[in-house]
């Protein structure tokens, strides 16, 4: 390094001392703008960085500071890493290849790496993804200035690109679609009852044509064409974005990014004047879509979550994740990119909205380095309680011998069929019921561990496990299947107690939250209990669902649940990672179902959903955040 570039060889120097690999990337900003204020007097201090054989993170940070000086510097230093291979048995040179990419799109058109960056999006992969990414950003047109609305009432975009969401919820649990499909249906339908709310524009995955309409009929709730005449009408409107099928699970969908920018572009100028777009995640539907409103001027709302943050975090500080290991970690999972676009779209966004959780200031600053005066709104996230209130009423009504309605009997009957496959013997036991996707996120995997591999456990309960779709799995619905059958063979599950009932709609999973807590005559006891053996969770849409129907429930002691679970008295609190705690945590929930004061319990927990998750509740917060963005 030499004495002309003081500045950023002094900021490389934060990178390499920065005592975590957050506060490392964190420094990156740092150095890219020491980078630019010193201009061709950083080149020395940069290619020391990226010389750099200790430090990928100092490796990194000059990389990305390199593409924000652009011009000769770039040229000099980034050109010859895109010549680089995508072959992992050399992962320093892919990793190199990826990141020079990706940061060539911080500084002006490169006119000499034109063609390398097409050659580097021939060759496909994460690293073609960001050579067009940045290819398109140099080509795109200056965003427009903010377009004000036309109507009288707001219109409310929101995404999420991995799940197939209609107004019925006919896809939930399968693949991707899990508790949020459930959270944006309900939510658009009760933003509509709120004040100057005039449209919500409800974006996800286009399902697959079923053949049941004749093209260009829908019947209402369901997906919708992108098209004006389909998108005008007041209500909620749920425009499918085409992309190519079997889609690829969330984590492995950054190729899509082509294709969701066309597909958002399109809903949202044919659904025009879009007041408002709310982001969940950092993902490519939220890359593609934060683009689409710069493009659109249309006003961005960002639901901050640290994920990857508090992973990243967790596994350094379990030691599984350092500086060494970084670069493979980075090529399998794109951390850093992960890291990177949350902090961008956090930049981009008009107002920021976070989950409760305990110490969440401290989460805000360690995990995700908010400033003290950066503005947030906290909104817990909600759930239909009237749905929930009607469904147990009709299971109530069954119980007695009287009709429900026609869908809460189907309901019943499709639980009766599941519970009428156990033997004699284990029919007057309880249930362990747990709703979600077959994801290694869900933790079902360790449950069925936990449960199978303690035999005074298994012996007083039966575990129902909802979610995933079992004749046609994804890819990682077959992983996790076979994984569970590992631990209990799909054949001798009923004769053992372990019951997998795929994914079911919500109203289906209502009926039996309710029908877990009552029991069922003859197939089932009363006093199940549900358990959520997520590896995290920044709330738990069905957490939340199962301790509003009064159930006792299980949940991880971090995220979300702490804040409204009551450990002891509405639920039991465990790291739900370890499988003896978690068999502990199902045992003592038993306990507190059949414990005298149940019912007392019961109705607090049904009246702490109430009062503070009702999805009417967190309508009522967001619609006021968004009258304010569009404003």
């Amino acid at each position: 390094m030499t004495a002309a570039s003081p500045q950023t060889a002094t900021a490389l120097g934060r990178v390499r001392g920065a005592p975590t690999v957050l506060d490392a990337l964190d420094a990156f900003d740092e150095v890219a703008s020491a980078a630019r204020t010193e201009g061709t007097d950083a080149r020395a201090a940069l290619a020391a960085g990226i010389a750099d054989p200790d430090d990928p993170l100092v490796v990194l940070a000059a990389v990305h500071a390199a593409g924000a000086v652009g011009g000769a510097v770039a040229s000099a230093l980034l050109l010859d890493l895109l010549e680089g291979s995508d072959d992992q048995a050399e992962p320093r040179r892919a990793h190199l290849r990826e990141h020079a990419a990706w940061a060539l799109a911080a500084g002006p058109r490169l006119p000499a790496a034109v063609d390398p960056l097409r050659r580097v999006v021939a060759g496909g992969g994460f690293a073609g993804v960001l050579a067009e990414a940045t290819l398109d950003g140099w080509d795109a047109a200056r965003p427009p200035r903010r377009r004000s609305t036309t109507r009288d009432g707001l219109t409310v975009a929101q995404l999420f690109l991995h799940g197939e969401i209609d107004g019925s919820l006919s896809h939930a649990g399968q693949g991707d679609t899990g508790g949020i499909a459930t959270l944006l249906v309900r939510l658009g339908d009760a933003l509509l009852h709120e004040p100057g709310v005039e449209r919500v524009l409800t974006l996800s995955r286009a399902a697959q044509p079923s053949g049941e309409h004749e093209a260009g009929q829908h019947e209402p709730g369901e997906q919708e064409p992108c098209s004006a005449e389909a998108l005008r009408a007041p209500g909620h409107h749920y425009p499918g974005i085409p992309v190519p099928h079997p889609a690829p699970p969330a984590s492995r969908s950054w190729g899509l990014r082509a294709a969701a920018l066309s597909g958002v572009r399109a809903a949202l100028a044919a659904g025009a004047p879009v007041d408002v777009l709310h982001v969940r995640m950092a993902d490519v539907g939220s890359w593609a879509a934060a683009q689409v409103a710069r493009e659109q001027g249309i006003p961005l709302v960002l639901t901050l979550a640290p994920d990857p943050h508090a992973l990243l975090a967790s596994r350094e500080a379990a030691g599984t994740l350092s500086r060494a290991s970084l670069v493979d970690a980075d090529l399998r999972e794109h951390l850093v990119f992960r890291v990177r676009l949350l902090r961008a779209l956090r930049q981009q966004a008009d107002a920021l909205v976070v989950f409760p959780r305990p110490d969440l200031q401290r989460d805000l600053r360690a995990l995700l380095h908010l400033r003290e005066d950066e503005p947030v709104h906290v909104v817990p996230e909600g759930i239909d309680v009237h749905a929930l209130e009607h469904a147990d009423r009709q299971v109530g009504l069954a119980m007695t011998g009287a009709a429900p309605t026609a869908p809460v009997a189907a309901a019943l009957g499709e639980l009766d069929e599941l519970l009428a496959t156990l033997p004699q013997q284990r029919r007057d036991l309880p249930l362990v019921l747990s709703v979600g996707r077959l994801h290694p996120v869900k933790g079902m995997v360790t449950l069925a561990r936990a449960w199978a591999d303690h035999p005074h456990l298994a012996d007083r309960c039966t575990l129902v496990v909802v979610g995933g779709d079992l004749a046609r799995p994804t890819a990682d619905e077959a992983e996790q299947l076979a994984l569970l059958d590992a631990v209990v063979p799909r054949q001798d599950g009923p004769a053992r107690g372990f019951l997998l009932a795929g994914h079911r709609s919500n109203p289906t999973v209502a009926v039996w939250l309710s029908a877990a807590r009552r029991g069922r005559p003859g197939l089932s006891a009363p006093g199940g209990v549900y358990v959520c053996a997520s590896v995290k969770e920044e709330f738990g849409i069905a957490l939340c669902e199962a301790l509003g129907s009064g159930l006792v429930v299980v949940a991880p002691d971090h995220g979300g649940p702490p804040t409204y679970v009551e450990h002891g008295r509405t639920g039991v609190l465990v790291e739900t990672t370890d499988p003896v705690a978690l068999a502990g945590a199902v045992a003592d929930a038993l306990d507190l179902a059949a414990a005298p004061d149940a019912p007392a319990r019961e109705a607090h927990a049904r009246q702490v959903v109430a009062d503070r998750f009702s999805i009417e509740t967190m309508a009522g917060a967001l619609a006021r955040v968004y009258r304010e963005v569009a404003r």
